[in-house]
């Protein structure tokens, strides 16, 4: 396996917005980002990391849009990524499975997924599902 990274960091929303949904699945609100850095900053030390790999997602077009929208948002050059998705993977591979959210599937391929919601634990759940599916 190569090198493994991991980087995590609350970002800034803007506008300062938080839905009430949202805030119960996550648990952030304001005074969570008040402090943290906005997209473009955050971006600037992710992007390296990237290069030229292809991003990961269970339910990509849901990610793969959300990225897309603050890229608009900034007015910044978004760089057509190629994603796979975990949540088509795990349709196809596990068709009998009594649903395909992503703590199911990871706990299908053999990783216990705790602090669900939480990005980082998320991406780390996503990247195990990956190796074993993809």
């Amino acid at each position: 396996m190569g090198r493994l990274d991991s980087f995590y960091s609350l970002i800034k929303p803007e506008p300062d917005y938080y839905n009430y949904w949202c805030q119960r699945v996550h648990g952030l609100c304001s005074r969570d980002t008040d402090g943290a850095p906005v997209f473009p900053d955050v971006w600037a030390k992710i992007e390296p990391m990237i290069q030229e790999l292809p991003l990961v997602a269970h339910n990509s077009p849901f990610d793969e849009g959300c990225l897309k929208a603050v890229f608009r948002t900034y007015q910044m050059d978004y760089p057509d990524y190629e994603f796979y998705d975990t949540l088509c993977c795990s349709r196809r591979k596990f068709p009998a499975q009594r649903n395909h959210q992503l703590q199911t599937v990871a706990a299908a391929c053999g990783y216990q997924l705790e602090n669900h919601h939480h990005a980082l634990a998320d991406a780390e759940a996503c990247a195990w599902i990956a190796r074993e599916l993809l």
